[in-house]
C-alpha cells in the first residue's frame, strides 16, 4: 500500500509538558477543555478533524501564553470567540482577570455557555452578539481568526478604552498588516503598534501578537 492510499490520521495531540508549567493551578481545567474540543469540535464547526493532531500547541497553549500580557484585575473582551480561543484559555491562564466571550452564532455561544459553566471559570461570561452590538468598553480586547487588521481595529476600538489595549493573534504577515494600518492611528485615537512574542519560555514557536494601545 503507498502512502497515498492511508487513511490521515487525526489523532488528537498527547499534551506536551508545556501545558503544565503555562496553566499551574489550571491545568486540570484546561484538559477538560480540550476534552470539550474533541468530543464536539468537528460536530458544531468548532475545529475540524484536521486540527486535533495540533489542537494542544497551535490552540490552546498558543490562545493561553497571550494571558501574559493581561494583568490582574483586567476586563477582557474576546470578539469572535468561536471555540473560546484564545479566551477559555487565557481565562484560565489568568485567573484574576475577567474575560466577555463574544460570539454571535447560537450554537457555538451555547456551547461556550456550556463549557465555561463545566469548566467552572468564575471569570468567564458569554455574550452572544456581533462585536458591534456591545456598548460596553474593556481593558483588554482580544481577537484571533477574525479578519485583517484594519478591519479588525474598526471592529475593535469602540470597545476599548482610552488607553486601553487591543490584542490580535496573527501570523507572519503581522509587519504588512499594522502597514496597512498606519492611516488610521489618527481616526481611530492609535497611540502605536508592537509585536509582542509570548510564551517564548514555553513553546518551540511563541506566539505572535500584534499589541495595538490606545491614546
Amino acid at each position: 500500500m503507498t502512502d497515498s492510499n492511508l487513511e490521515p490520521d487525526f489523532t488528537p495531540e498527547v499534551e506536551p509538558a508545556a501545558a503544565a508549567g503555562i496553566f499551574g493551578s489550571g491545568i486540570e481545567q484546561a484538559r477538560k477543555y480540550a476534552e470539550l474540543l474533541i468530543r464536539d469540535g468537528d460536530m458544531l464547526g468548532l475545529l475540524g478533524p484536521r486540527e486535533m493532531p495540533k489542537l494542544w500547541t497551535r490552540h490552546i497553549l498558543n490562545s493561553a501564553v497571550v494571558a501574559e500580557l493581561v494583568a490582574a484585575g483586567e476586563t477582557v473582551a474576546d470578539v469572535g470567540s468561536g471555540a473560546g480561543l484564545p479566551g477559555i484559555p487565557m481565562a484560565i491562564a489568568q485567573p484574576d482577570a475577567h474575560f466577555t466571550l463574544i460570539e454571535p452564532m447560537e450554537r457555538r455561544s451555547d456551547w461556550l455557555i456550556e463549557t465555561v459553566a463545566a469548566l467552572g471559570l468564575a471569570n468567564v461570561s458569554v455574550k452572544r452578539a456581533r462585536a458591534e452590538e456591545i456598548g460596553e468598553v474593556f481593558d483588554v480586547v482580544t481577537a484571533r481568526a477574525v479578519s485583517a487588521l484594519p478591519k479588525l481595529l474598526r471592529l475593535c476600538v469602540p470597545m476599548t478604552r482610552d488607553g486601553g489595549r487591543i490584542l490580535a493573534l496573527k501570523g507572519s504577515k503581522a509587519a504588512d498588516e499594522i502597514a496597512d494600518s498606519r492611516s488610521l492611528m489618527k481616526k481611530l485615537k492609535i497611540e502605536d503598534f508592537e509585536i509582542v512574542h509570548t510564551g517564548a519560555q514555553f513553546l518551540t514557536e511563541p506566539t505572535l501578537v500584534v499589541r495595538t494601545t490606545l491614546s
